[in-house]
């Protein structure tokens, strides 16, 4: 098979590191890089500034003919985007979420249906080793699970600034929810019945309706629930800001980041998917009243950092065309995390539990 020639749209944090990838992965080709400001400049300058650049996606498309275009922009823009480059007969790499509304995200799954093209969102601890193994052993410790997650994120400068872009669309408990939402529904594989959320805005700097605090429930039908809190902002506490936990009937797991869980690194986003080590306690007792085993570390070799991370998910959107992978679970798994996430938005505002079943 030839390179996947791909255009790369968008040129921020995710957009560079998923255009790294393409530069550096045997398989792709970059045709083109698209950003309405000087980030694509940048961006290719760091690549070697030999890439074209655009101003815009369909002028990109007309004069590139991609076989696959990478969405790396603001939420509000995805859904658009998307369908273009369904349309002209490209495959889409989108980074999370799928679209800014529900009904955006399914039209976006239809028309990659309809197209018979591959549509991968960029769900990116789907692609970690030690994230896979801590769903696995969550998924040993019984039912119903008990499910803690947080990501709190004490933002400053330009990473403050791109979190009050993205709070012009999204709120936090959806924008980041979507990752850790898509995590419990692995580990219980359970249909969500409700949820209840609260939230609160704690800067001025954002629309009145919106909330740079958010955190959830979700009550699955086997009994299951789950716990997930964000926060954006330079005000936002760095006091157990990450958080990764699973208690079931027989015992716990636990993400214990030692080094990425300290003061100073909630805003570092290389930070967000490191594990370093899982815990993992078993409730048995022995005739004592003691508990029967000790605790055990796993302490995974491979820990793959940000970049190495998206260069998985590239090999994964290369392989999924290359070998014609079946997305129908992947894009399914897309669609109810997103529901569920905008289900939680919906709550904080009404103040409602929101019956999903």
């Amino acid at each position: 098979m030839k390179n996947l020639r791909v255009l790369v749209v968008g040129c921020g944090h995710m957009g560079e590191s998923h255009a790294t990838a393409y530069h550096s992965l045997e398989g792709f080709e970059i045709c083109g890089i698209v950003s309405r400001g000087n980030s694509k400049v940048i961006l290719n300058e760091k690549l070697g500034g030999s890439y074209p650049l655009f101003d815009n996606m369909d002028g990109a498309i007309a004069s590139t003919k991609p076989d696959a275009v990478c969405i790396s922009t603001y939420p509000d823009t995805h859904e658009e985007l998307a369908l273009m480059a369904l349309t002209n007969g490209c495959h889409v790499f989108i980074e999370k979420p799928l679209a800014d509304s529900v009904a955006g995200a399914e039209k976006v799954a239809a028309a990659a249906k309809s197209a018979g093209k591959k549509l991968v969102v960029g769900y990116i601890l789907r692609h970690h080793p030690s994230w896979e193994k801590f769903i696995e052993v969550a998924r040993t410790m019984g039912k119903p699970l008990v499910m803690r997650m947080n990501l709190n994120q004490q933002s400053r400068g330009a990473k403050w600034n791109v979190h009050k872009n993205l709070m012009k669309t999204l709120s936090p408990i959806v924008d980041c929810g979507v990752h850790y939402i898509d995590v419990m529904c692995q580990m219980t594989r359970s249909k969500p019945l409700q949820v209840n959320a609260i939230g609160a805005r704690l800067t001025e700097e954002i629309a009145a309706d919106n909330y740079n605090y958010g955190q959830l429930q979700i009550r699955f039908e086997d009994g299951s629930v789950g716990w997930y809190e964000a926060g954006w902002g330079p005000m936002m506490s760095e006091t157990a800001f990450f958080v990764k936990d699973v208690i079931g009937p027989k015992g716990c797991v636990s993400i214990v980041a030692k080094s990425a869980g300290t003061a100073g690194k909630s805003d570092d986003v290389g930070s967000h998917t490191k594990t370093e080590s899982i815990k993992v306690h078993y409730a048995d007792l022995n005739n004592n009243g003691e508990f029967a085993k000790a605790d055990e570390w796993i302490d995974l070799k491979e820990e793959p950092d940000h970049q190495e991370l998206c260069n998985r998910e590239q090999r994964y959107f290369l392989k999924a065309i290359k070998e014609d992978i079946d997305l129908t679970d992947h894009i399914a798994d897309a669609l109810n995390s997103l529901k569920i996430a905008f289900a939680c938005d919906e709550s904080v505002k009404t103040g409602e539990t929101v019956k999903l079943a």
